[in-house]
Formats: C-alpha cells, sequence, structure tokens
C-alpha cells in the first residue's frame, strides 16, 4: 500500500526523522507515538502529499507520491488533519459530501450514491442527527465525528489520521477507534495514526511508530515496539507496562 525509503523530516535545523524506512500493508493499524514536537503531524502531512519530505521517498502503489494526479490519489488516501478552521457555514451533510467529489467522474452534482456513502458514515459516527446543523455551532467533539464521517465516506484504502481521538468523550473514543480496527481486518483498510493515549492505541493497532524527536525511530509489531523501555525512552517520562485481566495497561509511573 505505502512504501517509504530513506525518508528525512527536518524542521529547522533539528531532524525529526532520518532515514526511515517502512511499510505499510493493507490490513495493517499503524499508531505513531511521540513526544510533542517529534514529528508525527509532519510525517503525516508529507505522506498525506501536503509537504515535500527533507530527504528520501514516499510511494503509494509503488508509485512517487509525488506523480500521483490530484483525483485518483483522493481515492486512494484520506488524511485528517489535527484542526480545522470552519469559515463558511455548510451543514454537516454538506461537509461530509465534499469528500465524495473525487468519485463524481465529471458530474455537477451529488449522486444517490453519493448521498447514501454521506449519510452511512454520518450514522456510523453517531451524528446523523446532526446532518443538517450547520458545522459552526456543533461542540468540539460534534465536529470531529463529522470530520471522521468525512474521511470515511471518501472511501479510501488507506487513511492518515492526525490524533482522531481529539476532544472526543470516553465512548467516542472507544467507538471510533473500534470502527478503525474494524476497517482493518474486514475492508484491509490500512490506517497510520497518531495519538497520545497509549491505551487505546494499543487496543486497536496492530503496528506502531515511534518517533524519539532526534531522528531516531523504531518500527514494529506492537508487542515488539509497545513496551515500558521503549515508550519511557519515546516519551521521556517511566512509563509502566501493567496485566490487569488479560489486558496490557500503560500507566505513568509515580
Amino acid at each position: 500500500m505505502m512504501r517509504v525509503r530513506s525518508l528525512r523530516l527536518h524542521s529547522g535545523a533539528k531532524a525529526l526523522l532520518e532515514l526511515l524506512d517502512w511499510h505499510v500493508r493493507p490490513g495493517e493499524c499503524w499508531c505513531v507515538i511521540g513526544k510533542n514536537g517529534a514529528g508525527k503531524s509532519t510525517l503525516l502531512r508529507t505522506l498525506a502529499g501536503l509537504r515535500e519530505a527533507d530527504g528520501g521517498e514516499v510511494l503509494l502503489e509503488d508509485r512517487l507520491l509525488a506523480n500521483w494526479p490530484l483525483l485518483p490519489l483522493a481515492r486512494l488516501r484520506a488524511y485528517l488533519p489535527q484542526s480545522r478552521t470552519d469559515a463558511f457555514g455548510f451543514c454537516a451533510i454538506e461537509t461530509v459530501l465534499a469528500a465524495r467529489h473525487a468519485y463524481h467522474a465529471g458530474r455537477r452534482w451529488e449522486s444517490s450514491e453519493d448521498h447514501y456513502s454521506a449519510m452511512a458514515a454520518l450514522q456510523a459516527m453517531d451524528v446523523a442527527d446532526l446532518a443538517h446543523r450547520d458545522v459552526r455551532t456543533l461542540s468540539g467533539g460534534e465536529r470531529q465525528r463529522v470530520a471522521i464521517a468525512a474521511l470515511l465516506a471518501q472511501d479510501a484504502p488507506l487513511m492518515l489520521l492526525d490524533e482522531p481521538a481529539n476532544a472526543l468523550d470516553l465512548a467516542h473514543q472507544v467507538s471510533t477507534m473500534n470502527l478503525f480496527s474494524l476497517l482493518c481486518r474486514e475492508q484491509n483498510k490500512a490506517i497510520v495514526m497518531a495519538g497520545h493515549d497509549l491505551n487505546l492505541a494499543h487496543g486497536v493497532a496492530t503496528h506502531a511508530l515511534l518517533l524519539m524527536g532526534d531522528g531516531w525511530w523504531r518500527a514494529g509489531s506492537v508487542e515488539e515496539v509497545m513496551t515500558g523501555q521503549l515508550l519511557s525512552l519515546c516519551l521521556g517520562y517511566p512509563v509502566e507496562q501493567i496485566m490487569h485481566n488479560g489486558r496490557v495497561i500503560y500507566a505513568p509511573a509515580v
């Protein structure tokens, strides 16, 4: 699905990533973990094609990212930014329908299939009752769920999400993460998401990419990478890995 070769990312004189060699395959759910400023958002923007790498290559389906035309690229990868600004009074259903543009094939108006996909996405995120509300009147969590619904309606095989659980209440954090896990297992989607909640990530991710903030990185299965020792090194604070009722729980050491 996606291959990264010798990727370099810098922020001014600071090296965020050096020589990242990495594969994301269909059916895999990757969590990107790191401290603030470690380069998680920069990496996702680069993978989405919104920022040029400082070295190396990103390939989608063995084709350089820069060589993908915009409409085919929109059908291949979807991107959820960490924040957004709503300058216009679109209602929620219009916001989600905009994500279907890549499938219009020259049509001026949305088809019944587009409307069905949009409503199904809103229902999946438990915001169908807000379909005709101005997005500027929604709470932060409601707006986030509409944004995720737009990502679902885009129906791309690769989804890049920057802190998707941001502003969500506990119930919707869990249900949203379970939905992502289901999409990987049953629809063979590939997901890369950045986040700070280690327990949410461990509950759904199959793999993890740790960004150490100094260019160094570690990638592998959750079992290999999400250890207390490595997470403590990555996050700059001791993390304890505890077994509770057959589940792994992460907690800060105090």
